[in-house]
């Protein structure tokens, strides 16, 4: 179960935050727009977390990772977001960049 010390730490300048809740918390990134389902799994351990990612919301969810903690999962959705902000081999850089992605 997510505990409330951790969702109220959810960086909502980085995020609009669709849901959070003890057991799912669903963001839009700001830089990318991609929408980030983080589900508390509670297993193998209480906390374990799976992510899941979609590009827009047309496009259905399919499984990003995993991560032990929420604070661990926001880093890699903040990582995705640097990387695809950067652009793919052969792509100019994108131009969209919002927030500094820490």
């Amino acid at each position: 179960m997510f505990q409330a010390e951790e969702l109220k730490k959810l960086d909502k300048n980085y995020f609009e935050v669709i849901r959070a809740d003890e057991v799912d918390v669903t963001v839009i990134s700001k830089n990318t727009r991609h929408i980030w389902l983080i589900h508390n799994a509670g297993y193998p351990m209480e906390g374990s977390c799976v992510v899941f990612h979609a590009h827009s919301p047309a496009m259905p969810y399919h499984q990003h990772g995993r991560a032990n903690t929420l604070g661990q999962a926001v880093r890699s959705i903040k990582n995705h977001d640097k990387w695809q902000l950067k652009g793919r081999p052969g792509e100019k850089r994108k131009k969209d960049f919002i927030l500094q992605v820490q």
